[in-house]
């Protein structure tokens, strides 16, 4: 009887049909999570007019929902590693686009809030498992891209939510955009069928059945005997226990990358809900600030997938490093007076730089990890950086009550990016024991 080392397997997959259907289900999940937070910024000029709402008002509403996002990946995280990614996916799914319809119907700033929060909580649950499973399946060589590409459908998302509501408020009203969100579940029933396990996960539970069918599925053309016993990867326990983040020399590295969610997801909502405020503010119209959040969306794209396919050839942490730094002085140079066409190029870039960092951050982090506490490491990673996507619309709404002029805001959006970079750096320079990963010229997979 032989042990098959299922990671070492799908490390060296070639990519084929099953791993197109794997990214292609969560990456229409990540379409409609990103459809569903980017909505806020996208309805805040018209909700600020119809209630009546201050700058501060403003700011403490749109950050209902990453309060939600926040407790979601810390709970929906670890919960994963222990009852599968396939269940919570789904728990997710129904969480967040139900209570964003459910939005629409809000009569009142505490009904909107309340139903914000809600739907943030399987938001922020959803983005690390569907992340630990593509990192899971996705061969060694392409994983980088392979995430990047599936979590740039956060972006594709934003974009469809600025679009929609450019077409849409003008004469439906703000309502109409979340009532867009019921197609998550119409198309659920399909996803239940469509989306795999992990292995990993049924492996702990001893499932050799159900695992030697998903991988005959990923692997088609290898041969399994009867009498061989898949094993999970090497370190995998039965109980994942959140202390285990900073075993084997990983304190270091795991404070480090809480760091830079915080600074990156500051710079990423207070840009999401304030940018097209801001720009309505600056004497642009409507439909044109929320052109400003599609080019932001649009940039944040080529930023996921060009760096991905970086990352898999010099190493994700080097790429996120120059992320950002570029993005901070993207940010900086905004608050010069530019011509129209260059402020579309800064914006762009500073998508690509900021959502797009994001995205390769928490392919960073589920690559960091053994395979067994992944979705509890971005869990945590996304629940702590959450605190600063918390901060970023208060500190939007605090700079625009201040009637500060807009070189301001952007100058102060630019800050965290310098504190990531510095993050990163550490991140990089430290060397944890054998049990983790260095974040080198290409990270390994944890799972082999």
């Amino acid at each position: 009887m032989r042990d098959i080392d299922v990671s070492a397997l799908l490390d060296g997959a070639r990519f084929n049909a099953f791993h197109g259907r794997v990214l292609f289900w969560c990456a229409l999940i990540i379409i409609f999570d990103g459809y569903d937070l980017v909505i806020y910024g996208v309805v805040l000029p018209a909700l600020m007019q119809a209630w009546n709402l201050s700058a501060l008002e403003a700011g403490l509403l749109g950050s209902c929902a990453l309060v939600g996002m926040m407790l979601g990946a810390l709970f929906f995280g670890p919960l994963s590693d222990r009852i599968g990614r396939r269940r919570t996916i789904m728990t997710c799914v129904i969480l967040f686009s139900g209570f964003t319809v459910i939005n629409g119907f809000a009569r009142s700033p505490e009904e909107f809030a309340a139903c914000r929060f809600i739907a943030g909580l399987g938001i922020g649950g959803v983005m690390p498992n569907v992340v630990a499973l593509m990192n899971e399946y996705a061969p060694k060589k392409i994983r980088s891209t392979l995430v990047a590409i599936m979590f740039s459908g956060y972006s594709v998302g934003g974009m469809l939510s600025a679009g929609l509501g450019m077409a849409l408020m003008p004469t439906w009203g703000w309502q109409s955009v979340f009532f867009v969100a019921v197609v998550p579940l119409l198309v659920l029933p399909l996803l239940v069928r469509q989306l795999p396990e992990s292995i990993n996960f049924l492996l702990r539970r001893g499932d050799q059945a159900r695992a030697r069918g998903l991988l005959q599925r990923a692997l088609p053309d290898h041969d399994l005997m009867p009498e061989d016993r898949l094993v999970a990867a090497q370190g995998q326990g039965s109980k994942v226990a959140i202390s285990q983040l900073f075993h084997d020399g990983r304190t270091l590295n795991t404070l480090m990358l809480w760091l830079a969610f915080f600074c990156c997801l500051l710079m990423v909502y207070a840009l999401g809900s304030w940018l097209p405020k801001l720009m309505t503010a600056a004497g642009y119209g409507l439909n044109s600030s929320l052109a400003f959040l599609l080019v932001l969306n649009f940039g944040a794209i080529f930023g996921a997938i060009g760096g991905g396919w970086l990352g898999d050839r010099i190493g994700l942490g080097r790429v996120l490093l120059g992320f950002f730094a570029t993005g901070a002085l993207s940010l900086a140079l905004l608050a010069l007076k530019s011509p129209l066409p260059v402020l579309y190029g800064l914006i762009g870039i500073a998508g690509a730089c900021t959502i797009g960092t994001q995205i390769l951050a928490n392919a960073c982090t589920v690559q960091f990890y053994p395979a067994h506490i992944r979705s509890t490491g971005l869990g945590w990673a996304m629940g702590v950086g959450r605190i600063g996507a918390i901060i970023g619309p208060l500190l939007g709404g605090a700079l625009h009550a201040a009637q500060l002029p807009l070189q301001a805001s952007f100058l102060a959006f630019a800050a965290p990016g310098v504190v990531g970079a510095l993050a990163i750096l550490v991140f990089l320079r430290h060397r944890p024991g054998q049990g983790a990963p260095h974040v080198g010229r290409s990270i390994p997979s944890t799972a082999s």
